[in-house]
């Protein structure tokens, strides 16, 4: 046998200046995609993120014309995009795999280069061999020198780029995000960047497609529906602002007397008709503010084996908070570990077993009609099996009591997070006995979906923990000591109690501190029930969402509880859908309008916050979010091929970061179909962009805009439209694109 000595790998000999443009190319080619999060921490994004530097209509014949350009269903894009997907779903995978990719510390093109050649589909010749045997040491001299042999002209490179990350702009967004907003700690695992990234691809392409060139860039027909949005956005302004400039003239001033409770849920738009219900049962007042409450934190569950981040993705962590156990009796303590040692035992052999090489038929013949009658239980009676596993898991894992530690956190900064979430939603005086902070998150069973039904303002989790934590620091004597210090007394017979609330099953538990008095226990237990009646009046008007009308009280509980137990079930709930407006203002001016569950509901008082810093902290946080909600929304509903997941029904997860659609596609980066469409070709969803009303002076806006690029952005580009309603003279006013204001009539 002839022994062939192959080259060494060499560095093309490319100045510092080239590779630095080689960078720069990339970067900004990469306003093409926008990040896309993993499964396990969805969090909703607007699709053209990248582009919001441009005006709407404008950015969305720029992805329409890169989509066409990379559309060309030639046979050597295919065969890219198919080993593209194949290397990409083997690097990052996050445990799926049997065996995994072995050197992904050192980086995506450094595992590539060194693992390539045993790539059959790759190596095919001897001439293949010597390329890949060759390959430049730096991610950079790659693409150059694979330009270099493609043949693409310096005036061609960056776009040719574009077009490269367009391509599969679901991939080349998860790597944006690991690039830019993954932990440090976790990228170091799989390294990653979208340098290496275009250099696998330019790779590939160099191998398997070398006539590729530049596609040819066509006028892209104005889409239909960009006229129809401005239509159905009018029309729903008009009828949003009428209202609510009624509800204006007509209000009264807010009531002097002490409300029973007052309860402050998230912004998210399925907390208005929860509100709403809960308000008509009793004397209680209710205040929106951003799920996380203000804190960037950290959080670690007794139970949870890693923390998570539990702020907005646009805020990086300051603290680690950790649950504590309280409970005095040791014993109990130790029952609860020994049981979550025990529960984690079957799970793990099973899946060992099940993606084993040698077991996975034997598994199976041995257990095949144990999980048949299984899975026929799960279907037919859902709640029963669910409520059965339930009683399992408290009978082993005995649950303990926990309390957020907040030692990690100096008592000023406590103070500093109570005072300005009290400030900032106006809930400075005439404090109610209980003051519930209530966070939500959903649940759901066979779910992929699961994380983009929590609460986005914590990073696609439950908001449960952050309500605990500023519970605990509002609940201090010596937090309470400071914050009168700072002029903002709270009453000594306050208590505030943290509270979770399912937007599945619209359950809200409420997380009952130690050592309450007789008379704040029976307030607690008057409130648990009106809380009951508040979700049998919720659950039916939700269940007829669904086209089931007229259920009785106890039927309606029963089939939000079914939706989230079901494992079949593809539409658990409806989420976000239909959200349409973002909304800033007290609560007098919208409690007397049912708002059918479309509105992000911010608490706001214009008369405390005479410098606009609270308002700038609103439009520039919890609005960014909002439209990020709202733009997901509304491209998966205009085209869920390009935009959205596509069904569930053939969806298959990859790698437990992503789905994908059958066993290779593009990591899909939208909402399913059945997110936003109630049945074939009938939306549920209706596409409108984000619409925020202000009740403040618009002079206040006016200061607030100029200062911020990211407003300045979305509302100079028609991103988002900006309604006034001044309270100095009650009157609407609209904000063009040239930021002059117009009268909304």
């Amino acid at each position: 046998m002839n022994v062939v000595a192959l080259p060494q790998k060499r560095m093309l000999p490319v100045t510092p200046v080239e590779a630095i443009s080689i960078k720069e190319m990339v970067a900004s080619a990469t306003n093409i995609v926008a990040p896309v999060w993993p499964l396990k921490t969805f969090i909703a994004v607007n699709p053209l993120q990248g582009l919001e530097h441009l005006p709407f209509e404008q950015a969305v014949l720029e992805a329409e014309r890169q989509r066409a350009a990379s559309s060309d269903a030639s046979t050597g894009r295919e065969a890219v995009n198919r080993e593209l997907i194949k290397w990409c779903s083997a690097y990052f995978d996050e445990g799926q795999a049997t065996i995994s990719m072995p050197g992904r510390e050192d980086g995506l093109y450094r595992v590539f280069s060194d693992l390539a050649r045993f790539d059959t589909r790759l190596n095919r010749s001897r001439a293949d061999d010597i390329v890949l045997a060759s390959l430049p040491d730096t991610p950079e001299d790659a693409i150059a020198e694979c330009l270099e042999q493609i043949e693409i002209i310096e005036d061609h490179k960056e776009e040719f780029i574009r077009q490269a990350l367009a391509a599969l702009p679901g991939w080349s967004g998860y790597v944006k995000w690991k690039e830019n907003w993954q932990t440090p700690a976790e990228h170091a695992k799989r390294p990653s960047t979208l340098v290496d990234y275009v250099a696998v691809r330019m790779v590939l392409t160099r191998l398997l497609w070398p006539e590729a060139s530049l596609a040819e860039s066509l006028d892209t027909p104005k889409p239909i529906f960009l006229s129809e949005l401005t239509v159905r956005e009018a029309q729903f302004r008009k009828s949003l602002l009428d209202e609510l400039l009624t509800q204006v003239i007509a209000a009264k001033s807010p009531q002097s007397s002490r409300p029973d409770a007052q309860l402050v849920f998230c912004i998210d738009v399925r907390s208005e008709p929860f509100r709403r219900a809960l308000e008509a049962q009793g004397n209680y007042d209710t205040l929106g503010f951003a799920g996380f409450f203000g804190l960037p934190v950290q959080v670690k569950g007794l139970d949870d084996d890693q923390p998570h981040d539990s702020c907005p993705v646009l805020l990086k962590p300051r603290h680690l908070v950790c649950d504590h156990a309280v409970d005095s009796d040791t014993s109990c303590v130790r029952r609860h570990d020994q049981g979550r040692s025990l529960l984690k035992m079957p799970k793990s052999f099973y899946q060992w077993l099940k993606y084993n090489f040698a077991t996975p038929f034997a598994l199976v013949e041995m257990l095949g009609p144990w999980l048949g009658m299984r899975m026929l239980a799960r279907t037919f009676a859902p709640s029963l099996i669910s409520g059965l596993a339930e009683t399992t898991r408290v009978m082993v894992m005995p649950p303990v009591p926990t309390v957020p530690a907040l030692e990690g956190i100096e008592l000023s900064q406590q103070a500093d997070y109570g005072e300005s979430a009290l400030r900032m939603m106006g809930l400075t005086e005439n404090l109610a006995p209980l003051v519930v902070l209530c966070g939500h998150g959903s649940s759901t069973n066979n779910n992929a979906y699961a994380s983009a039904l929590d609460c986005g303002a914590c990073g696609g989790n439950h908001g449960g923990s952050n309500a605990r934590i500023l519970a605990a620091i509002l609940n201090s004597p010596p937090v309470r000591s400071l914050l009168a210090d700072r002029g903002l007394a709270i009453p000594s017979d306050t208590l505030f109690v943290a509270a979770a609330h399912d937007t599945t099953t619209d359950h809200v538990e409420l997380y009952e501190p130690r050592g309450v008095s007789v008379q704040q226990q029976e307030m607690l237990n008057s409130l648990r029930a009106d809380l009951s009646k508040a979700r049998i009046a919720n659950a039916k008007a939700r269940t007829a969402t669904f086209g089931l009308h007229m259920l009785r009280d106890d039927m309606a509980i029963q089939e939000t509880q079914r939706r989230s137990s079901d494992w079949a079930e593809v539409r658990p709930e409806w989420g976000l859908a239909r959200n349409a407006a973002f909304i800033v203002g007290p609560r007098e001016l919208t409690k007397s309008v049912n708002l059918k569950g479309r509105c992000f509901l911010h608490s706001y008082d214009w008369k405390n916050d005479t410098a606009g810093k609270f308002l700038t902290t609103i439009l520039t946080a919890p609005m960014v979010v909002a439209q990020w909600i709202n733009s997901q929304y509304l491209f998966s509903t205009l085209d869920n091929v390009a935009y959205g997941a596509g069904s569930k029904v053939t969806q298959n997860v990859t790698g437990k970061l992503g789905v994908m659609q059958g066993n290779a596609s593009d990591l899909m980066h939208g909402l399913p179909l059945q997110s936003v469409f109630a049945g074939d070709g009938e939306p549920y969803h209706e596409p409108l962009r984000l619409l925020t009303v202000v009740y403040a002076p618009r002079e206040m806006l006016d200061r607030v805009i100029q200062t911020q690029d990211v407003l300045i952005k979305l509302f100079g580009n028609g991103w988002v439209t900006l309604a006034c309603i001044d309270p100095t003279n009650n009157q609407a006013h609209l904000l063009q694109r040239d930021f002059k204001w117009v009268s909304a009539s």
